[in-house]
């Protein structure tokens, strides 16, 4: 069966997406971790600064200067064993509207036995009709330790703005020793805006964030519910087969990323990167 050729205007779309991706690895050497190998692609780049303490920082870099539709990138990070890592991101990621397809970032995380990888990106905002499709794999082996957080903000609230339709797909995958430890999709579409005001959703929240920490046990769990009476919004958290999830729910991103950081501060003494505290 003969299809039709596409159309002049899908051809220069299609050339005209963003496409990047960024590969490494890190492994300790001497009682510090450092990086050894690194492939970067397209509009996405990751610079180390300089070494803190025995650890490694890297931030990322987009290029492009944000996410539109049919754009695609592609992480893949490994911390070698008894290495440690604190990835962020030199700014908050925006989700531009889309024309056609779905934006697609797709995010691999592996740590080794001893080893440390922190994942602390800065906040995802959507502009309305904004689209986009994130997968995260995470694989730590026995004795690997994981900070991770990532903050979505539907429209920017000092500015007025509302989404009211997109699309926004989260995939999770967590596994321990090679086996599934968590598993989670979150799918919202069509009128966002109104379903976030819906009680059961968010309750008429701008902004939802997430937590991973593993270990994390019920002491971990109290430990951050001391700090219950000072969050600006609404944070859950529980845990259950040897990780922790903390939930986060806020008017704006602003708050969110203010209780972020106090549920962050308790649950690890890993510090923070500097982009997050300026």
């Amino acid at each position: 069966m003969q299809t039709e050729p596409s159309s002049p205007s899908s051809k220069v779309f299609a050339a005209n997406r963003a496409r990047g991706a960024v590969a490494f690895d890190v492994h300790l050497q001497n009682g510090v971790t450092r990086r050894r190998h690194l492939h970067e692609s397209g509009s996405l780049r990751v610079r180390f600064p300089s070494p803190e303490e025995a650890g490694l920082s890297a931030v990322f870099v987009n290029t492009a200067g944000g996410i539109a539709g049919g754009d695609r990138f592609d992480i893949d990070i490994a911390a070698g064993e008894g290495s440690h890592l604190v990835v962020t991101a030199a700014s908050a990621e925006k989700i531009y509207r889309a024309a056609g397809p779905a934006a697609e970032l797709n995010i691999a995380l592996k740590a080794a036995a001893a080893a440390h990888l922190s994942w602390l990106p800065q906040e995802t905002i959507l502009f309305d009709r904004a689209r986009i499709s994130r997968r995260i794999d995470i694989d730590l082996a026995e004795g690997a330790s994981l900070l991770l957080c990532e903050i979505v903000v539907f429209g920017r609230a000092a500015m007025g703005e509302r989404m009211t339709s997109g699309e926004f797909v989260d995939r999770w995958r967590l596994r321990r020793g090679g086996r599934l430890v968590f598993a989670e999709n979150v799918r919202l579409e069509g009128d966002i805006g109104e379903k976030l005001g819906c009680p059961a959703i968010a309750k008429g929240a701008a902004a939802i964030g997430a937590a991973l920490i593993v270990p994390g046990d019920d002491a971990l769990v109290e430990r951050i519910r001391e700090a219950a009476d000072s969050f600006a919004g609404e944070v859950g958290i529980s845990a259950w087969n040897g990780f922790a999830m903390a939930r986060f729910c806020a008017q704006d991103g602003a708050r969110l990323r203010a209780d972020m950081v106090a549920v962050l501060g308790r649950a690890s003494a890993v510090r923070l990167p500097r982009l997050w505290l300026n």
